[in-house]
């Protein structure tokens, strides 16, 4: 205390040192936080480390050559959808770069082909067995414009109808077995029974001279369906068994039967092959024949023999055309009965196993369908592979 009492208290002394707030503190904090944040900005910004990308060009230079860790996919020619847009095969892939990170990673970046032309372009979809979910739309590539409508081709790169509307199957070489029901479209309601309660394993042949058969054909291949055309080919006992209009026939100019057959074709499109109805004569002339099964073959399509006249010349008219062709092994339903058909199945079966394969034909019948459907589940149990008619093809280009 000091001397001076009469001096108030507190006066006079000497000013208490003050200590820095806790504001004040934590400014110096904030301070440094930011130049250590600066400075690693700063850092980053200029360390490579793989991962910066650049703003794509205005323009891209279709001229430069791919980063050296770009993978180029084989490109192919693409052609004209029907609305002019141009359609890209499923061989042209896109372009992918591959880019490996400074710690060993990689990150793939995916960017379209340059094209000719300019504006969007339609992915075809279309590929060797069809998804289902594409399986009613025909491949542009594989027709061709007629005045009897789109007809089936073989397209420019060798792909073939028979092969794209193909039913996939295993690839094993167990026992298999094509059961082919004929004769759909000329019932309305045999047909939606059919496409409604039969597996899809199962082949369907519609004949030309059908109704409905643009919309009954989409709904079986929607449905997973193989499907074969029937044409109407000249009997023994022609005309007293009349197959229909524009049946082929023996007599008539090689012209008219071509004519003929083309008619039919225009019918539908996704089918894989031909399937004679009736033709017990036809199918024995070569004359008459050959023209026929050359013009087949040539589209692409293969030839089912429904095995019913032992007269038949395919065999030796399929093997000088070059065209893809097999017989059906059993007729499965000569006694429309569901026992009798199953027994006869049961036979099919018993062939399949000796031979490897048989092919069965029956007719759009109920009892027919209520015996393939019941059987077909028990078979697939015994190890039988029910597979498309196309897998038990005699194929020149496939031996």
């Amino acid at each position: 205390m000091g001397t001076d009492l009469h001096a108030p208290l507190g006066r006079n002394r000497k000013a208490a040192r003050k200590r820095p707030g806790i504001l004040r503190i934590g400014q110096i904090a904030a301070s440094i936080c930011l130049v250590a944040v600066g400075g690693f900005s700063l850092y980053t910004a200029f360390r490579n480390d793989g991962l910066e990308q650049s703003k794509p060009p205005a323009s891209r230079d279709t001229s430069a050559a791919p980063p050296t860790d770009t993978v180029q996919q084989p490109q192919t020619s693409g052609s004209q959808a029907s609305n002019g847009m141009p359609r890209s095969e499923p061989q042209s892939g896109a372009n992918v770069e591959r880019m490996v990170t400074g710690d060993g990673s990689v990150i793939t970046k995916y960017s379209p082909r340059p094209r000719d032309g300019s504006g969007p372009v339609l992915v075809d979809a279309m590929k060797m067995g069809q998804d289902p979910r594409m399986a009613a739309i025909p491949n542009d590539n594989l027709l061709e414009d007629t005045p009897y409508g789109r007809l089936p081709i073989t397209s420019s790169d060798g792909r073939r109808p028979m092969d794209q509307y193909a039913r996939p199957w295993s690839g094993t070489r167990g026992t298999r077995i094509a059961i082919v029901l004929s004769g759909l479209g000329l019932s309305q309601t045999g047909t939606q029974r059919a496409i409604q309660q039969l597996p899809e394993e199962i082949t369907f042949a519609f004949a030309a001279s059908g109704y409905s058969l643009q919309r009954w054909m989409q709904d079986a291949r929607r449905g997973g369906h193989e499907i074969l055309l029937q044409v109407p080919l000249e009997p023994f006992d022609y005309p007293a068994n009349d197959p229909g209009p524009d049946t082929l026939l023996t007599s008539k100019p090689v012209a008219r039967n071509i004519e003929s057959l083309h008619r039919a074709m225009g019918e539908i499109t996704n089918y894989t092959g031909i399937m004679n109805y009736l033709g017990g004569r036809f199918l024995s002339d070569p004359k008459a024949m050959e023209p026929v099964m050359r013009d087949i073959g040539k589209r692409g399509l293969l030839f089912l023999d429904d095995g019913t006249s032992a007269q038949s010349k395919t065999a030796v008219i399929a093997k000088g055309t070059d065209l893809p062709y097999a017989f059906a092994d059993l007729q499965l339903d000569g006694q429309v009965n569901v026992n009798a058909i199953l027994q006869k199945l049961d036979e099919l079966e018993r062939i399949a196993r000796r031979n490897g394969q048989a092919i069965g034909v029956a007719s759009a019948f109920d009892e027919s369908i209520d015996a393939i459907s019941k059987w077909s589940e028990e078979a697939t149990m015994r190890g039988v592979e029910i597979v498309g008619v196309a897998a038990l093809v005699h194929d020149p280009k496939n031996p």
